[in-house]
């Protein structure tokens, strides 16, 4: 990922609260046939490792996981909130007509060794632990042991569980680092005024990040 030095983030903590945050990660890989993506949920283990551990699973019809290169790392592309920057916003425009649109967003890329695993334990293991993680707070939260044994033990064949070690991590906030303050103050108001949730989400980074 290009990464100019003003939208760089490498502390660890916060690449890995981003990670959380966006839940479905993007999962590239190259194989066979060449590149191939996925998008599927994960769940990180930040202890396990220098950077963390990745955990998911495939469902076993998806070619993806079969056609893996092991010489080659696989690459877990997380999004957070993003948002389109007009040129009006800023002060520089109104003085000296000398700026163009952007958009602001924050996006974290993982690096690792792809390991499959599919014994019925670690699976169950892993899909346990993402249920517990998005049905938490539900009124009727759903637990894997409400489904009966035998139709579980079939939904266990038909997926495929994979680890990804984080070999190496990156992180880009692109949030107007680059324009002058009396700019950002003018991108922050705009995206407050423009209301959606995404704007109001970078609006509130930008805020936090000065």
């Amino acid at each position: 990922m290009y990464v100019p030095p003003a939208f760089a983030e490498d502390r660890l903590p916060v690449l890995h609260d981003a990670i959380r945050a966006a839940r479905l990660c993007t999962l590239v890989t190259l194989g066979s046939d060449g590149l191939e993506a996925s998008h599927v949920p994960v769940l990180l283990d930040a202890d396990a490792g220098p950077h963390g551990t990745l955990l998911g699973h495939f469902s076993k019809a998806n070619p993806q996981w079969r056609r893996l290169s092991a010489e080659v790392p696989a690459l877990a592309i997380f999004s957070g909130p993003d948002a389109y920057v007009t040129p009006s916003w800023y002060e520089t425009k109104k003085q000296t007509g000398k700026a163009v649109p952007t958009w602001n967003y924050v996006a974290v890329h993982a690096y690792g060794a792809l390991e499959l695993f599919d014994d019925a334990d670690s699976l169950r293991g892993v899909v346990t632990r993402l249920t517990e993680r998005h049905e938490a707070g539900r009124p009727d939260a759903w637990a894997v042991s409400d489904a009966p044994e035998d139709f579980l033990q079939g939904m266990f064949k038909g997926i495929v569980g994979f680890r990804l070690p984080i070999a190496r991590i990156e992180g880009k906030w692109k949030l107007s680092q680059n324009r002058p303050a009396e700019d950002r103050a003018g991108v922050v108001a705009g995206l407050r005024a423009d209301g959606g949730p995404e704007e109001l989400a970078v609006a509130a980074l930008m805020e936090e990040r000065g």
